[in-house]
């Protein structure tokens, strides 16, 4: 998944993004409210962890902006305030989830999980294509019930066709979510990472289609679609 991290404590900022990387995800980071305004209209988002806290202004105003927009981007908000009054005004505002600070990174890793399960429709935390799954807790990815080893962006590449399967993902949005908004890339490394996953799951009912011009698609081997 690709999260926005929303902080303006460099080392709570950190440590959440070690934490969430080192499981396989990928993190941008906004130390201030007009920071997370920018990266939020350049770049697609499976959850924010936001601060209240900022610098140039409460987080809920960020939080309410991204609501006017019509985005529904999942946000988990940190803050060190405990009043039950401004839990309720923060959830009213569109917060999908709420944590006081000091927090635990493992329960913070369980509630994302959690609310995006919730945001997706789904009630496990694994998805599934055929014969094909894939925990999005420990990482591990099974084909007919025989382990799939795969590397971390390959992982966030499964993960990123899993949940958007039968949707065309452009290169461009693929390269963002598989490395960030930092990096110097070249979106030929889309295709060379499409490729390696390729070779790893083809023995899985999930195909991954090339859509020249366009972008990439991935669907179960059985859509008539897929043999196009």
């Amino acid at each position: 998944m690709r999260f926005l991290v929303v902080e303006d404590t460099a080392d709570v900022a950190e440590t959440i993004v070690a934490r969430f990387s080192t499981a396989g995800h990928v993190c941008d980071h906004a130390g201030s409210a007009a920071d997370a305004r920018h990266f939020a209209e350049l770049a697609r988002y499976d959850v924010v962890i936001l601060d209240i806290n900022l610098p140039d202004g409460p987080g809920t105003a960020f939080l309410r902006w991204l609501r006017e927009r019509g985005i529904g981007t999942p946000v988990l908000v940190l803050t060190a305030r405990l009043a039950l009054d401004d839990k309720i005004a923060t959830l009213d505002e569109g917060a999908d989830d709420y944590m006081v600070k000091p927090f635990d990174l493992g329960e913070l890793e369980a509630r994302v999980r959690a609310v995006v399960r919730r945001h997706r429709g789904e009630d496990t935390r694994v998805l599934e294509a055929g014969n094909l799954s894939f925990d999005m807790a420990s990482r591990a990815t099974t084909i007919a019930g025989e382990p799939c080893e795969l590397t971390r962006r390959e992982q966030i590449l499964l993960e990123i066709f899993l949940v958007n399967r039968g949707r065309v993902l452009e290169k461009e949005e693929l390269l963002t979510r598989i490395f960030g908004m930092d990096t110097e890339t070249s979106a030929n490394a889309v295709e060379l990472y499409v490729g390696r996953l390729r070779r790893k799951i083809a023995g899985s009912d999930l195909t991954i289609r090339t859509l020249r011009g366009l972008g990439y698609q991935a669907m179960l081997a059985a859509d008539p679609r897929a043999a196009r």
